[in-house]
């Protein structure tokens, strides 16, 4: 019997504090759509889709490899993809978020792993299915203090992300 892949993306993950703020926010706002769950409130980096379990210690020397510069993310925009997608993103990206991000998608493409082609958008992910954007403002810091290599995973209670490895950020 083969075991079934993993899953995976490399993500900023939103410290709990700011996605309660950040949940209480939105849930605030009356949104239609389906909202996210406040405890999957990530950056994505690299969405890699199904990779075999085999191949993990080799993601987590990626990891290993990439830059360790720390920066802060102002979450000031909040719009809507014509997919339904509804997301706080910033006005403006810091060069080592992008730096970061051009670093890990090199690094997957080395060790043989598909790499999504797709101009990189930084979001938090607020809900799915949205029919229209609020007009709201918003203002909420994310301090890029970790990378974190998640498994998304289905449970009886809807997905839910898990670390399988994680690489500290120096300070700010």
């Amino acid at each position: 019997m083969t075991t079934p892949p993993l899953r995976l993306f490399f993500a900023l993950p939103c410290p709990p504090e700011l996605a309660r703020r950040i949940a209480a926010w939105r849930d605030a706002l009356q949104l239609d759509g389906q909202p996210v769950a406040q405890a999957n409130f990530h950056l994505t980096l690299a969405f890699l889709g199904s990779v075999p379990r085999g191949r993990k210690a080799e993601l987590r020397a990626i990891g290993e490899r990439l830059p360790r510069q720390g920066f802060d993310l102002q979450l000031d925009h909040i719009a809507r993809w014509h997919n339904g997608i509804l997301h706080l993103a910033p006005s403006d990206v810091p060069a080592a978020l992008h730096g970061l991000v051009h670093t890990l998608r090199e690094e997957l493409r080395a060790g043989g792993f598909e790499v999504e082609q797709r101009p990189f958008h930084p979001h938090i992910t607020l809900a799915r299915h949205a029919r229209h954007a609020p007009l709201a403002s918003a203002s909420f810091l994310l301090p890029a203090q970790a990378v974190t290599l998640f498994s998304s995973e289905n449970s009886p209670t809807g997905v839910r992300y898990r670390a399988i490895g994680e690489w500290p950020l120096e300070s700010v």
